[in-house]
């Protein structure tokens, strides 16, 4: 399962009942076996009561829980909907997006410019800022500038900064440019679908400049990046539970965009034809959106492998979903493609693994699949039976985005990190061999090393979540090594969880992905807290609790929660931030938060 793990969650919704509906009755036989008992895989009843009725919908009718949603009336959903979030349609006043505009449009977008451009800043996709605009001795003094609150109730992307536009996108499916220094609105955009990968912007002929980013139904949208007006937009795959969950990375004229999908949360209903999926990476003219070229991370198409005990045909080889950004090698002119799990029992090669991929053709040029066998769906209780694949593999997909840095000596060494808690050092030169592996953490379905990591010229910065670990084996907490030996720098262990909403899942493991900065490096945690470590002993620079309530600069009200997915972008001064992302071992929230120093 992917560090992804299925939205807002009407997981056991699988068929409709009698008219007239009657949401509690909808909740009570269909969804309350998973909604309310502790899972590290469901969201919990009471975050499904924080988003709106409209968004119950959405997710059931085109969203995350189209395949649950696909047998309910309409009349069943918005009952269910209603029951769920406690409240009724259209209660909700959105704030006119007019209040919050800029006096001007912001004037010619400038790519030579410090900033943020996409995932990683670079096609290396180190996560780390060498031109930050402020250093490790300001870092204690940062404060909120201001807060920028999302319509919808879970946080998603990671803020890009291009000259004086900040770039955000959100669940709702609404991308945004503001202000990067006021938070004031130059165009916002709905892509009819959550959009939860960061921003790229590259040139265009004519002078013009392209914002690029993929959204839940797979398409990935060219518009302009100083109006938001749409240049294209194109359909990846057509599976209806496939999504666009990694960034798009842009080199030269082409866009390179992964594939991922919710399907091994549908395969939990033995009715289900599980499974049909198979990641991909794709190419496209970003000029035309034209594609390219799609390369399969399992090459074999699935087929029939035989009939499950509900008596449904089963299918594979199916899975390795890519739900991380691809690293681009513009020395060898390949892509390095992290995988996740396999879905089904018939035996892959490329899932949990590390591809190499021509940039030019998108054949794949080697594979190194690091944990063979990892059949999983969410929920299989028993082994077996139904789509549950015997045995149930661990979840330990490799689902951050792999780095490449070069040594001292001119050695170049990709690294990748896994759920299972491992980060490894592979030979690029050698088709992926391992040349030093770290076990860093005890690993889950929730990490192990999650969303990302970071690193500079010489050591790797690795936050560990391990929140569902059994207690006696878990090692939250954030750790420095040496890239060239796999030695450790230091450790940092999450501090004891103190969560501004209480008790009530509240969690202190470390699963957004790390940024990186000369002299500090910034790691967020499931509590909330936003904490800045010294790259040279680990301690604690400056710490700041983002799950409280904010003061919004467009007026929508807005929460923190849990720091996870996306990580903190640094340009120009300023730090940014998405705080609520609680789907799962945490607290929702809704706000976008920028810091500089002093607050100025």
């Amino acid at each position: 399962m992917s560090p992804l793990r299925l939205t807002l969650g009407i997981v056991c919704l699988s068929i409709g009942v009698a008219a007239p509906p009657d949401g509690s009755a909808v909740y009570g036989v269909r969804c309350a076996m998973c909604h309310e008992q502790k899972s590290d895989r469901m969201p919990a009843r009471q975050d499904l009561a924080k988003l709106t009725p409209e968004e119950v919908v959405k997710a059931l009718t085109t969203g995350a829980m189209k395949a649950q949603g696909s047998a309910l009336s309409d009349e069943d959903k918005r009952a269910v909907a209603s029951y769920v979030t406690g409240k009724e349609f259209g209660h909700v006043a959105t704030i006119a997006e007019a209040s919050n505009n800029c006096a001007d449009d912001g004037g010619a977008i400038d790519l030579k410019s410090p900033g943020w451009n996409g995932w990683g800043n670079g096609a290396e996709q180190p996560h780390y800022q060498p031109q930050p605009g402020l250093t490790a001795a300001d870092v204690p003094k940062l404060q909120l500038k201001f807060a920028f609150g999302y319509t919808g109730n879970i946080t998603y992307g990671q803020p890009s900064v291009i000259g004086n536009r900040l770039y955000v996108t959100s669940a709702a499916g609404k991308v945004t440019a503001l202000n990067a220094k006021s938070g004031c609105t130059y165009w916002s955009f709905d892509a009819g679908s959550g959009v939860r990968t960061a921003v790229s912007v590259g040139p265009m002929p004519k002078g013009a400049y392209a914002a690029y980013f993929g959204d839940e139904k797979t398409y990935v949208h060219a518009v302009d990046a100083r109006t938001g007006k749409t240049i294209w937009k194109t359909q990846l795959d057509e599976h209806p539970l496939a999504r666009i969950a990694g960034s798009p990375v842009l080199y030269k004229n082409r866009i390179y965009v992964p594939v991922s999908s919710w399907e091994e949360g549908a395969g939990m209903n033995p009715k289900y034809e599980c499974c049909k999926f198979r990641g991909s990476i794709n190419a496209l003219d970003a000029t035309t959106g034209k594609l390219l070229w799609k390369t399969y991370t399992i090459t074999d198409p699935p087929k029939p492998f035989k009939v499950n005990s509900a008596e449904t045909q089963m299918y594979g080889p199916a899975g390795a979903a890519v739900w991380s950004s691809p690293t681009l090698d513009t020395k060898r002119k390949v892509l390095y493609v992290a995988t996740g799990n396999s879905y089904t029992d018939v035996e892959t090669t490329t899932a949990n693994a590390v591809l190499a991929v021509d940039m030019e053709t998108g054949s794949i040029k080697w594979a190194n699949q690091v944990t063979p066998k990892d059949n999983y769906l969410v929920g299989c209780m028993k082994p077996g039976f139904g789509n549950c694949p015997s045995p149930v593999g661990p979840d330990v997909d490799l689902g951050a985005t792999p780095i490449i840095r070069t040594l001292a000596n001119g050695k170049q060494v990709v690294l990748a990190g896994q759920k299972s808690g491992i980060l490894y050092a592979l030979d690029p030169d050698q088709r992926g061999k391992i040349l030093w592996q770290k076990k860093l953490g005890a690993g889950s379905p929730l990490g192990g090393i999650e969303w990302g990591f970071a690193a500079d010229a010489s050591q790797v910065y690795v936050a560990i979540a391990d929140a569902v670990a059994p207690p006696d084996q878990a090692k939250p907490g954030l750790t420095a090594l040496k890239i060239s030996t796999g030695e450790d720098v230091w450790h940092a262990p999450s501090p004891k969880p103190e969560c501004a909403w209480g008790k009530s899942r509240c969690a202190g493991g470390q699963s957004q992905a790390v940024t990186a900065m000369p002299g500090a490096v910034f790691s967020g945690g499931l509590d909330g807290h936003l904490r800045a470590y010294s790259t040279t002993d680990g301690s604690v620079l400056w710490d700041f609790d983002t799950g409280t309530a904010f003061e919004t600069v467009n007026g929508v009200r807005a929460n923190g929660g849990s720091l996870d997915a996306g990580g903190p972008t640094i340009a120009n001064g300023m730090l940014y931030v998405n705080s609520g992302y609680g789907r799962f071992a945490g607290h929702s929230g809704n706000v976008l938060l920028a810091f500089s120093v002093g607050g100025k």
